[in-house]
């Protein structure tokens, strides 16, 4: 069975930027799989550090539940989610246990470096998938085969300096929405976090809006999520783009194409 796996930091990210596609993916007869590297732990102002973690573990539980995905549980804390040898190693022997041929990540430029660590993990431990002499904790047996990393646009559609994102691709999210919505609803501990920490009145409406305005950007999708696909060397070959198993949900940018050459 073909495989998919979506990598980000905290509970929530993944709802809010990448879920649609995994839902989509899904439906096109992917195994899917969700993974956040940290645990939620520093999201509230209204509870401890070990509460915290375990009312967000419960619900990126419940939310990969109402996904269809496989949950695989954080190893670190927020803001602790450094590009060192210890989570690589843990992060690599995920990967050799899912086999995806396809990651959803962060992408490399975004607002904080939770984000753009996971990005740079997960590159990493899809690149060391097939070197047996690369160690993971657990250790698991190096296999060789294609796999394409994407990474989404930042949370903002902007790069740390402001910068406005384009996205190489599009995925229509317009059929799933309602569900990605659902997911998002379970992380309920993180609307008063959200509306004071990053000034989001709503992170449902957040959701919404982003996934408009990627919409917007395709010039053809009412919601959509935005792909930018990683360079092939090390993963795949030149040509290989499994999102197009989206048939007319996928969408390639033409500008975004000509502008590499």
């Amino acid at each position: 069975m073909k495989t998919a796996i979506a990598i980000a930091a905290h509970p929530d990210d993944i709802e809010l930027m990448m879920a649609g596609t995994l839902l989509l993916l899904k439906k096109a007869g992917y195994d899917i799989h969700y993974m956040n590297l940290a645990s939620g732990n520093v999201g509230s102002i209204e509870n401890d550090s070990d509460t915290t973690k375990k009312i967000r573990l419960q619900e990126a539980q419940k939310a990969a539940q109402i996904l269809g995905a496989h949950f695989h549980p954080p190893i670190c804390n927020d803001l602790e989610i450094l590009y060192d040898l210890s989570t690589l190693r843990q992060l690599a022997a995920v990967i050799r246990q899912v086999k995806p041929s396809i990651v959803l990540t962060h992408s490399p430029e975004d607002y904080m470096e939770d984000h753009t660590n996971t990005c740079r993990l997960a590159v990493t431990a899809a690149f060391a998938r097939g070197m047996p002499n690369f160690e993971t904790v657990p250790n698991c047996r190096a296999e060789s085969y294609d796999c394409t990393i994407y990474h989404a646009l930042p949370h903002t559609l902007r790069n740390q300096l402001r910068r406005k994102m384009q996205a190489g691709a599009f995925v229509n999210t317009t059929t799933v929405q309602e569900t990605k919505l659902e997911a998002l609803k379970a992380h309920q501990s993180q609307q008063s976090w959200l509306d004071v920490s990053q000034k989001m009145n709503s992170y449902l409406q957040a959701m919404h809006d982003i996934a408009m305005a990627v919409g917007k950007m395709s010039k053809k999708f009412e919601y959509a999520e935005g792909w930018r696909r990683h360079l092939h060397f090390g993963f795949c070959n030149a040509d290989d783009d499994p999102l197009k198993d989206l048939g007319s949900d996928y969408l390639i940018n033409e500008e975004y194409e000509k502008s590499l050459e």
